[in-house]
């Protein structure tokens, strides 16, 4: 019973988060980042500015705060240690962009697009969030090094993980700014392999929907 009722805890806490920041990006979009009071988000959520500081300890997070992180995590661990850094940070990358945004159908945008679209452009667009953005860049970072488990006594394996993470990361950001200006119209997970394997071959990474050759894809396989 304990259990059950710290699940439920959890679901209500994860749906109050998610609608609070759905109210925030979307009034920070109509009316602008700075135009908008955390006050203003409480009353289109329904909830007090308690509430909201309980959930996002600082106005950036309401943008910033994603499950981003944890999914890659979750796909490095699953991934095999004897494949090369590079393509098991790449590979999550990749799957966990995928799952956030979601299968489109035609040219109609997901609604995990949609929000991730209106996230970046504020991002992108909003400086105090751009200086907050670095922040959590470290900390996927981290992230990324620690979930790939490498020996901390050994420095040059801790070494070799940071390069390779932050070198992902970089073509990452690269890729979300393209498919952002790009409103979203190719898939998230097709621009982020395109620039991995602009920046460390295309035999790196595994290939995403439509954007290898076909003898690419026979080489990855293998």
């Amino acid at each position: 019973m304990v259990d059950q009722h710290s699940t439920l805890r959890a679901q209500r806490r994860t749906e109050t988060q998610r609608k609070i920041q759905a109210h925030a990006v979307r009034l920070f979009t109509e009316r602008g980042y700075d135009n908008t009071t955390v006050t203003d988000v409480a009353e289109a959520a329904g909830v007090s500015p308690m509430t909201v500081y309980r959930h996002f300890p600082t106005k950036e997070d309401m943008v910033l705060v994603d499950q981003h992180g944890r999914l890659v995590a979750e796909r490095i661990v699953a991934s095999s240690a004897a494949q090369p850094l590079v393509r098991r940070i790449g590979n999550a990358l990749i799957d966990s962009a995928a799952t956030l945004t979601g299968a489109s159908q035609g040219d109609d945008l997901t609604a995990g697009k949609r929000f991730l679209l209106a996230r970046l452009r504020l991002m992108i667009s909003t400086p105090a969030l751009r200086a907050k953005h670095l922040d959590n860049h470290y900390a996927l970072q981290q992230a990324i090094v620690d979930a790939l488990g490498n020996d901390a006594a050994d420095p040059d394996a801790a070494f070799h993980a940071q390069v390779a993470a932050s070198a992902c990361l970089a073509a990452l950001h690269t890729a979300l700014v393209r498919w952002a200006e790009d409103d979203g119209r190719t898939e998230l997970a097709d621009v982020i392999a395109k620039a991995l394997a602009a920046a460390f071959g295309e035999d790196t990474v595994k290939p995403a929907t439509g954007i290898a050759s076909s003898e690419s894809r026979g080489r990855a396989g293998r």
